[in-house]
């Protein structure tokens, strides 16, 4: 093959354009991922076209052995495929498998987590603007993803968790406080003085613990006893707590900065820095090997990213607007936008929550 024939982009396999990976092999409608391969530009130094299933995405840049695609609305979890002269003479790629997350409910305002209780249903936020007092505060939805109203008379609900019973629990940015929710929506104070209450978590020994972004994180008995548990850097927008599956906390608190950490707190409220290198992080969760999984940009990708225990990361599902996460059953999970949440099918268990 001449010089020529390489920089025009015609080395392919039996004259067809070949596909060799995807990453991600996840992602939402309006995500990008890298396909790489040989053959993937036309010889006319053209666009070739990326097909989701029998959808069309758009290609944002393109060479002979990687072309970079926008998964497209309404495509769905299946093959993609390069075309190099729009199918024609049969110059089309070998089919590679990703998947797309599925839309489960829209105008919505989550700011981290949704949660799941025990019978799979799921409650998202409606968070509003500082001070914004909106219709709906909470929205659960069925396992049929049936949308309903949950809870109306709370002001920027920010973080819901369930204890080991199944109560919930939801914090508020908006009056400094957590509050206990009853399944028919009434709430009672649980605690206040909590500053800008943000994320919340139940660990094994289910004391609550609270972020404030101001820079402390709260632990709250089971007797309502509340402790300084540890004291970081203030955050911007929130703190978002997870535990992993040996008792350390793991937090996110976004600042102005694109080199972002997740921090690990011990069980007695030392704080390191578990990983450093994430742009806005914010919700995360783990799955049942101590991974993990965070809503942030990753070399400038956003999505969610995978860490591993050694401190590997790497972006396993491509999304823009991500806030967080929660793992579902069925080796699923429950994908959060500032505006909507998704379903993925996605081979993962969950870590079980520490109550559990």
């Amino acid at each position: 093959m001449s010089i020529s024939d390489r920089l025009l982009g015609k080395k392919s396999v039996n004259g067809k354009p070949h596909i060799e990976a995807v990453a991600p092999t996840c992602a939402l409608p309006g995500g990008d991922i890298r396909i790489v391969g040989k053959g993937l530009r036309p010889a006319e130094l053209r666009r070739p076209s990326v097909h989701f299933g029998e959808i069309e995405g758009s290609v944002l840049i393109s060479s002979d052995d990687f072309v970079v695609a926008r998964v497209p609305e309404g495509a769905a979890s299946g093959p993609v495929l390069v075309s190099t002269n729009g199918g024609a003479n049969g110059h089309v790629s070998n089919p590679h498998s990703i998947k797309v997350a599925a839309p489960v409910a829209d105008t919505l305002h989550p700011v981290t987590n949704p949660a799941l209780d025990r019978e799979g249903n799921i409650y998202v936020t409606f968070s509003g603007s500082r001070g914004q007092k909106v219709p709906v505060s909470i929205f659960k939805i069925d396992t049929n993803y049936n949308v309903k109203p949950f809870l109306s008379d709370m002001m920027n609900a920010t973080s819901i968790a369930f204890d080991r019973e199944g109560q919930m629990y939801v914090s508020s940015r908006h009056d400094e406080a957590v509050y206990k929710v009853a399944p028919n929506g009434t709430m009672s104070t649980y605690a206040e003085g909590m500053g800008i209450a943000t994320g919340i978590a139940f660990d094994a020994a289910e004391n609550l613990y609270v972020g404030d972004r101001s820079g402390t994180i709260f632990k709250i008995a089971r007797d309502r006893q509340i402790f300084v548990f540890a004291t970081l850097e203030p955050s911007v927008s929130a703190y978002h707590i997870a535990f992993g599956p040996h008792g350390d906390m793991f937090v996110t608190g976004p600042s102005t900065s694109s080199f972002d950490c997740v921090y690990k707190v011990d069980p007695h409220g030392t704080v390191s820095v578990f990983y450093r290198g994430l742009g806005r992080p914010q919700g995360l969760a783990l799955d049942v090997e101590g991974n993990i999984y965070v809503a942030a940009s990753l070399g400038g990708k956003r999505g969610i990213v995978k860490i591993t225990p050694q401190g590997k990361a790497n972006l396993e599902v491509s999304g823009q607007g991500l806030v967080g996460l929660a793992f579902a059953p069925g080796k699923s999970a429950i994908l959060a936008t500032n505006g909507a949440v998704h379903h993925i099918s996605w081979n993962i268990q969950g870590l079980p929550l520490p109550a559990e």
